[in-house]
């Protein structure tokens, strides 16, 4: 193998590694979020709508079917709280998982 091989494959390596802990620190925060808005819901089965929030996020690319369902439902339970309430938790609650994944905590 030469140089350049090594360097593609450790690359590549690097990629994947990075691409699975952004997949990890999002499922953290989506089930962290969950129950943030299930104690602001009121709800008992707390880690059932966490769960819930989680899968949630299969549903399109990106983060707006998972914030569409924690805010659609936080506003049909008759939580008063504002789209970019929401969003602040989201990228606060991303940014602690992201620690956390990066650490192994």
């Amino acid at each position: 193998m030469t140089t350049f091989d090594d360097r593609e494959q450790a690359f590549e390596r690097k990629f994947a590694n990075d691409q699975e802990l952004e997949f990890k620190a999002t499922a953290r925060r989506n089930r962290m979020l969950g129950e943030w808005a299930a104690g602001l819901m009121g709800l008992a089965t707390v880690e059932e709508y966490a769960r819930a929030v989680v899968k949630s996020d299969f549903e399109q690319p990106g983060d707006e079917d998972v914030f569409r369902k924690v805010f659609e439902d936080l506003k049909g339970s008759g939580v008063s709280v504002s789209e970019g309430e929401v969003r602040m938790k989201m990228a606060e609650l991303l940014a602690f998982a992201r620690e956390h994944v990066r650490t192994g905590e």
